[in-house]
């Protein structure tokens, strides 16, 4: 049973997520590595593992799938998506400041604003769709530059490589969140970006049963930092969880290709067929990234964000009439779920600065899921039917 396909970059990305990390199945001919139970290890096995807070090989399956798909020589993987952040911006020191896209996940913000702050890090909050501001980078030259692609909730599309670019000559080193895009639509690392961040929780895992994160990187010294983080600040992730998303990946590129032919379909319908105020998504002529998100992108990926023009108490009777969508948290599972950013994901950021990126209280964020897109769009024109009576 052999695993040649390890190091191997010969095959697509689909052969590669059922096929790179595959090891330890060999004794028993097991086709899917098994779930390594076991919080210690006898010393001197010849794999080298003591601890499974120091590694598991879960953990070195998931690592070499997510390395893979992300075109990455490093992966490490963690416990959640912010566990992932945490490592990241645990790697920073009094003084050091952060340049950050202005519509940032709710955890990001809140991690920085309430936890990291008391000790001495800063952070500045700029739009990055406009480029002049990237003279920002030239200027103060920081220690992190932090961008999300899409951004949540906005679907905000950044130009990576314009912005490595100034990174490079800052001598910053370039984060991007890719859990919007996942693996399969986008490769951050390809396009310039130092560190590719991903909560595997989305669309790594899809089926909405466990937490993960990841960073990926092309630098041993960012991976040394990275295997540290895992280990001292027991930031690593459950075997069974490790397992869970190496299953997932395996049908990512199947479930990314109908969450993306859903969700421009379903954006299509928002946008021609009903009041809303605008729709985004970036596969939209309409989107204001549009040709951005086509260079950088493979696919629109499965969110939709629309301002339905609607009061916050209409909003809210909307979203319970629902039925196919779940209102809830999170986002990338197979099943389609609906969030209101202002009083959920995002509820952590002061009511100015959320209104002042566009998260009104008429935004609605849809992760729209791989059933039938008629059955989707059906469900919503029934629910607006309601609301106006």
């Amino acid at each position: 049973m052999s695993d040649r396909t390890e190091s191997s970059d010969e095959f697509q990305f689909e052969t590669r997520a059922i096929h790179v990390g595959q090891k330890y199945r060999e004794e028993t001919g097991a086709v899917i590595p098994p779930v390594f139970l076991t919080s210690t290890f006898a010393m001197g096995n010849p794999e080298g593992f003591d601890y499974t807070r120091s590694g598991n090989p879960n953990f070195r399956n998931l690592q070499e799938t997510l390395a893979s798909l992300e075109s990455a020589q490093f992966a490490t993987v963690f416990a959640s998506g912010v566990s992932a952040i945490t490592a990241v911006v645990s790697t920073l020191k009094s003084g050091d400041l952060v340049i950050a896209e202005e519509n940032i996940y709710g955890c990001t913000f809140r991690l920085f604003d309430q936890v990291f702050a008391k000790f001495g890090v800063s952070i500045e909050y700029i739009d990055f769709t406009n480029l002049e501001h990237g003279q920002k980078i030239l200027e103060k030259k920081p220690a992190l530059v932090w961008i999300e692609s899409p951004t949540n909730p906005s679907l905000k599309v950044l130009d990576i490589a314009a912005i490595s670019e100034f990174c490079k000559k800052a001598g910053s080193s370039l984060v991007v969140d890719n859990t919007f895009a996942s693996s399969f639509i986008q490769k951050p690392l390809e396009l310039g970006a130092d560190l590719s961040l991903l909560s595997t929780t989305k669309y790594s895992n899809g089926h909405s049963d466990c937490l993960g994160g990841v960073v990926c990187s092309n630098s041993q010294v960012w991976q040394d930092k990275m295997i540290f983080a895992q280990k001292a600040l027991g930031l690593q992730p459950a075997p069974f969880d490790c397992w869970l998303i190496s299953r997932g990946l395996k049908t990512q590129a199947l479930r990314m290709e109908r969450h993306s032919e859903n969700a421009l379909a379903f954006a299509t319908f928002l946008e021609q067929n009903t009041q809303a105020n605008f729709v985004r998504y970036p596969f939209l002529s309409s989107h204001p990234q549009h040709d951005i998100a086509k260079k950088q992108m493979r696919g629109g990926s499965g969110i939709v964000t629309a301002d339905l023009g609607m009061d916050l108490e209409a909003t809210k009777q909307l979203l319970s009439h629902l039925k196919l969508f779940t209102l809830a948290e999170s986002l990338g599972g197979i099943e389609s779920l609906v969030c209101h950013p202002a009083s959920m994901t995002h509820a952590s950021i002061p009511k100015q600065v959320r209104e002042s990126v566009g998260i009104t209280d008429s935004l609605v964020r849809f992760s729209v899921g791989i059933e039938h897109v008629d059955d989707l769009i059906d469900d919503v024109r029934a629910a607006i039917s309601e609301v106006n009576g």
